[in-house]
């Protein structure tokens, strides 16, 4: 599943995707994809197009779905490059799935600055992880390369919007119906 940590449909769609395969023997890889990569500028919750859009999708999809959130204040937004260094971290340590859950409710439940690398080290602390650790991702050259080849590989595949959610060779871009992709992971599994 291609995600980026400032995009409020993928705190949707990780339930969504739980919700499909709940149940089933299901390897989710998380994967990065940076809607505005460093130094695009990013934007910024005082102009008129994030109120707008959350008011006319983000909100009703959330209560449609019970899903509480809010439109962060951090402003500008922040670049998720570190926060996605961390998810290598954790993934390493066997925390990746926790970890995408405590980065997207920090940023939209609980309105905390996921581009801080404080903020950062207080998440994998949470999760039971060395935050010290969290400082040796963020500066070694070999994770951020990795990271570049994730984004390379999300370009590739045609990643244009998140999330965007691979079933075998089936692509979903946005939020799709649980029961539509449980049926697509049942296909392919058979």
């Amino acid at each position: 599943m291609w995600i980026d940590f400032v995009c409020p449909y993928c705190l949707l769609g990780e339930h969504v995707i739980r919700a499909a395969s709940e149940g089933l023997e299901v390897d989710l890889v998380w994967m990065p994809f940076e809607l505005r990569p460093y130094p695009t500028p990013t934007l910024r919750p005082e102009d008129a197009y994030l109120p707008t859009a959350w008011k006319q999708g983000v909100y009703p999809a959330a209560e449609r779905m019970g899903i509480a959130i809010r439109l962060p204040t951090v402003s500008p937004q922040p670049y998720t490059r570190k926060a996605f260094l961390g998810l290598q971290y954790a993934v390493e340590h066997g925390r990746g799935d926790a970890y995408v859950d405590a980065v997207l409710r920090a940023f939209f439940q609980q309105d905390r600055d996921i581009g801080d690398t404080d903020v950062l080290k207080a998440i994998v602390q949470d999760l039971g992880l060395d935050p010290l650790g969290l400082d040796g991702v963020l500066a070694s050259p070999l994770s951020g390369e990795r990271h570049d080849a994730a984004l390379r590989v999300a370009r590739e595949a045609g990643i244009r919007a998140v999330p965007s959610v691979a079933v075998g060779n089936r692509l979903f871009s946005g939020t799709p119906q649980p029961e539509i992709l449980r049926a697509e992971i049942l296909r392919q599994a058979s």
